[in-house]
């Protein structure tokens, strides 16, 4: 899919370029250029080899990668999607006389439902809206809304819980597939993993950071430190990322709303600062949600290895279905999605400049994340720096 560059503003321009992330439909990474130098934001996205062909990126210079480091961990190996929709394919001719139930999100994963209504010559069950969602996306017609046209069912991934499966088991023999990439224990028999992703494994993401050579990688999940297992990758040119001073009408803007309500100068500025670190899309590691599942998810988080052959004959290995490892009781209390976070870390400001990297805060961060302090603020400083800008 190819996206056209945009050019912001006139006196000082910013070119954003969106580049398909590989992710789910419509995903885009984003490319920055402007005075603050050169950023590369990739949001949720899957690496392929076919992204070094893509012009914008080819031989650019990367001042700074924010990077999806959902899997950054060297034991968080993943196969291939179509590898897993190969193991997807095994559960199902294992269990030739079962309804399949498959849990996904409201987005993604649309590609395994194709690759499987083709194999297996059958309609995909779906609710109506999803079969709307379906059609806007232009996907090949193997949906529909019609109960029981099908023996393959999409469903929202929080009905794979212990009681939906009891449920559904007394009116005719059902099993589920949960495609996650996520190390995920279950302990109903009938609950079947693929470790099928939207999200890169360690091994692309060491492939992606070799290939891109950037200045320096920033993660985009929270608590994931994941920096040191690329410093042999990066580039040791110097960043071209100053410190931008505040803009004199914006800062006569900032000082006059403040004393109209009373704060010191620059009050808002520094508040907003410090809810504007680079930290992306803000979601709770694996690692702690194995600490808290209660209020995370149902299916508590493990660590696994995954084979890259759907038919191997390697002992233990998770592509086997039918093993020990799926005959543990779940819990239906526990079963569940891991849920984004809402926190965003601090830091401290000056009172005279803004941190190293305003363009980048302020370009990078989500609007909803500023306008959480206060949204009529955020309106007004936006406009009074503008207006002004025209002005002067």
């Amino acid at each position: 899919m190819k996206f056209p560059s945009h050019v912001l503003g006139e006196e000082v321009t910013v070119t954003v370029t969106l580049l398909d992330s590989n992710h789910c439909p419509g995903s885009v990474m984003f490319l920055f250029e402007g005075a603050f130098g050169t950023i590369l934001y990739t949001g949720d996205f899957r690496y392929t080899s076919t992204m070094q062909g893509e012009p914008a990126l080819r031989g650019r210079r990367i001042d700074r990668l924010y990077l999806d480091n959902t899997h950054c961990h060297p034991h968080r190996s993943l196969p291939s999607r179509q590898c897993a929709t190969r193991q997807a394919a095994h559960v199902i001719r294992t269990h030739p006389r079962h309804q399949v139930v498959i849990g996904v999100y409201s987005l993604g994963k649309e590609t395994l439902l194709v690759d499987l209504a083709v194999e297996f010559r059958t309609w995909v069950v779906v609710s109506p809206w999803r079969l709307e969602q379906m059609r806007l996306l232009e996907l090949p017609d193997v949906f529909t809304a019609e109960e029981g046209a099908g023996w393959i069912r999409a469903v929202d991934v929080t009905e794979i819980r212990w009681d939906t499966l009891v449920s559904w088991n007394t009116l005719q023999p059902t099993i589920a597939i949960l495609p996650t990439g996520r190390p995920v224990k279950v302990t109903h028999p009938n609950i079947h993993l693929v470790p099928y992703s939207d999200h890169s494994s360690f091994s692309e993401l060491c492939e992606f950071v070799k290939w891109l050579k950037p200045c320096s990688v920033i993660p985009i999940v929270k608590g994931g430190m994941c920096q040191a297992y690329f410093q042999e990758y990066l580039s040791s040119a110097p960043q071209a990322l100053p410190d931008l001073k505040i803009p004199k009408p914006l800062q006569e803007s900032v000082q006059q709303q403040s004393k109209r309500k009373g704060q010191g100068p620059l009050c808002v500025l520094k508040r907003a600062a410090q809810h504007s670190v680079p930290r992306g899309v803000v979601f709770e590691p694996p690692e702690k949600l194995t600490e808290e599942p209660e209020e995370f998810m149902s299916v508590r988080v493990l660590q696994q290895n995954y084979c890259e052959s759907a038919c191997c004959s390697k002992e233990g290995c998770t592509c086997h279905t039918g093993k020990e490892k799926g005959k543990e009781e779940l819990s239906g209390e526990q079963l569940g999605v891991a849920r984004a976070a809402s926190a965003v870390s601090q830091a401290p400001v000056s009172s005279e400049h803004f941190p190293t990297g305003f363009a980048e805060q302020y370009l990078l961060t989500p609007l909803n994340v500023l306008k959480q302090n206060s949204s009529q603020t955020f309106d007004r400083l936006v406009e009074d720096f503008f207006r002004r800008g025209e002005a002067s």
